[in-house]
């Protein structure tokens, strides 16, 4: 699959904004809401019987928040797409992130509760020719390509510019 082309067997569509990038005259891609994000993030903590550690917006070139909900001495750190209301669990904070995502704790459904798409470590680590990426441009590609992201979770979590 040369990217361009859509797969009717792929079990992901790449939405426009996934990857963040966008042209001036097309405006910026949707947000996802900090406040919901952050009242989901409290929820989750008071399910996992713990607290909101550390929250850290999105700040260009990320495309994605990152915080964490602190349970006895375990620390999960939670991921939030910055444009589309996607959340995934990783392995410690990075500025992205390939194949370094954990499976949703047990209070991670509290998320979708709340209207997210809680994604898991194999949807995450799909190659993206398992992932309908028709919305993406020559532009998202070349950097796709230059940065060597070969999965879901690399496209969606990631620091490039």
């Amino acid at each position: 699959m040369d990217g361009m082309d859509a797969d009717e067997n792929a079990v992901f569509t790449l939405p426009w904004g996934a990857t963040g990038f966008f042209l001036a005259e097309e405006g910026p891609p949707p947000s996802t809401d900090l406040r919901t994000f952050r009242t989901a993030l409290h929820a989750a903590a008071r399910a996992a019987g713990g607290r909101v550690g550390e929250v850290e917006e999105q700040a260009y070139p990320r495309t994605f928040h990152t915080a964490a909900v602190l349970s006895g001495t375990s620390e999960h750190v939670v991921l939030c797409h910055a444009h589309h209301p996607w959340i995934a669990f990783a392995q410690g904070r990075r500025d992205w992130y390939t194949e370094e995502f954990l499976a949703p704790p047990p209070w991670g459904h509290v998320f979708a509760d709340l209207g997210f798409v809680v994604l898991d470590h194999a949807e995450l680590t799909l190659p993206l020719s398992d992932v309908d990426t028709t919305a993406l441009d020559k532009g998202q590609w070349r950097q796709i390509r230059s940065y060597g992201i070969t999965t879901l979770g690399g496209v969606l979590f990631n620091s490039w510019d």
